[in-house]
């Protein structure tokens, strides 16, 4: 039996991962830390520190915020904890600093995404890279999404950007208006990523491939969080038979 610790757990991420945990027949959740949960059936706690000294844990989900992601894994891998991360915001480099702080053995897994629908959307927009001129990545999320571009999104921009041995001659931010700074997007490793925050969307993204003559279309929607939770046990579940730092959730899956 797993015995899994679910940090943000009185979140809208969060407690659908305690509901998959619970449902799942080879794991239990341990502990849920929270500074602003209340009462539930398994222990709680306000800090991953108190969760660290007095529970006992095998893994940490962690779906909280990206201004505190970081604190909870400088405690946690340290302690020899591995740690499957869905809080975006934390750069590549961050992550690395992150890893390195845990004993040997330990994994800290990170994915920007968790939706088998949306590892796949990476994966054919780095097929496509090659072929392709121009490339842009339109990413559509829920009002309350703190951080912008997604995750998935700069994920997505760097695969691209490592698939092809060229750089896009489409105008970039030298064509903006005065007073219409932002128009063509947040470059990200040279493609450029636009970001829409609406109520009514829960995480869509479209990948727009271009050439002479002809578009390329991928897409992705995810209407409810329950998407994610085949992605998070597949996490959990794997983990522990791994070390160091692993990206993506097709590290898993294919």
């Amino acid at each position: 039996m797993i015995k899994v610790a679910v940090a943000g757990y009185a979140g809208r991420m969060g407690s659908a991962v305690v509901d998959a945990v619970t449902a799942a027949d080879d794991m239990i959740v341990a502990c849920g830390i929270d500074p602003y949960g209340g009462q539930a059936a398994f222990p709680t706690f306000k800090s991953i520190s108190e969760a660290v000294e007095e529970a006992e844990f095998d893994v940490l989900v962690d779906f909280t915020a990206p201004n505190v992601v970081a604190g909870n894994l400088e405690v946690a891998l340290p302690a020899g904890i591995d740690c499957v991360v869905g809080t975006t915001g934390l750069s590549n480099d961050k992550l690395e600093e992150l890893a390195a702080l845990a004993p040997e053995g330990t994994c800290l897994f990170y994915a920007p995404n968790f939706t088998t629908g949306a590892v796949l959307m990476m994966q054919f927009a780095k097929a496509a890279a090659p072929f392709f001129p121009e490339a842009e990545v339109i990413e559509f999320h829920h009002a309350k999404k703190k951080d912008a571009p997604s995750g998935t999104a700069v994920r997505t921009a760097q695969m691209i950007a490592d698939a092809r041995d060229f750089e896009s001659t489409a105008p970039g931010s030298e064509t903006e208006i005065d007073g219409c700074e932002g128009a063509r997007g947040a470059l990200v490793n040279g493609v450029p990523v636009h970001s829409v925050r609406s109520m009514g969307f829960v995480a869509t993204q479209e990948v727009i491939f271009g050439s002479m003559g002809q578009t390329l279309t991928i897409k992705h929607d995810s209407w409810d969080r329950s998407s994610y939770m085949p992605g998070v046990l597949l996490g959990i579940r794997n983990v522990g038979e791994m070390k160091g730092l692993i990206i993506g959730l097709e590290s898993f899956m294919l």
